[in-house]
């Protein structure tokens, strides 16, 4: 099982604008969010085993979290063709029988991922109300063969402090998982 890093985007950075269709038929934007005390963005999709791992845990910290003002969006963005278990088709059951109470949307172009600078399955940005980026890392310690138990615990204490209007440490410990599969000659400048 390869392993990917996330590239850690400078904090800071504006959250990229984003439409995109989701599994409810919905497209939905970076604008639908702007009330918002804080946006999730999770790159992610239905095959990787470090997705497949955290699971329950993401659908677990969007019921917590949601009612108390997150925003959280999946955002799947993948080579479909290569990938079929990454359509938008599955995304679909994938939604359901997780119980994803979050919009799970696909990148189809991967433009998204790109202007996100994703690298990986999972790959986590939070924002605060102003959508600027606070914590680019783990869900937690947690991997499929490590026996740590999934917490969330790291992006829990990043979303309890901005929902709390308290800094972050810089100091945060990179996403690690699968990588992006890039629809063939489309990977980005920043692997190169």
């Amino acid at each position: 099982m390869a392993r990917t890093p996330s590239t850690m985007l400078p904090l800071e950075t504006a959250c990229p604008d984003f439409s995109l269709p989701g599994v409810d038929d919905r497209t939905w934007s970076r604008a639908d969010f702007q009330s918002q005390p804080a946006l999730l963005v999770v790159f992610m999709c239905n095959h990787c085993p470090f997705v497949k791992h955290l699971a329950s845990g993401l659908a677990q910290l969007a019921r917590d979290y949601q009612p108390r003002g997150l925003a959280m969006v999946g955002i799947s963005s993948n080579d479909a063709q290569a990938y079929p278990a990454d359509s938008l088709e599955m995304m679909k059951v994938e939604a359901r029988d997780r119980g994803y109470g979050f919009p799970y949307l696909f990148d189809g172009t991967q433009a998204i991922a790109k202007a996100f600078r994703a690298a990986c399955t999972p790959d986590f940005f939070l924002f605060d109300a102003g959508h600027r980026l606070v914590y680019r890392g783990q869900f937690d310690a947690s991997r499929p063969d490590n026996g740590i138990p999934v917490t969330g615990a790291d992006l829990r204490s990043a979303i309890d402090a901005v929902l709390a209007g308290r800094a972050l440490s810089a100091e945060q410990k990179p996403s690690i998982g699968c990588n992006i599969k890039w629809i063939p000659g489309q990977e980005p400048d920043y692997f190169k």
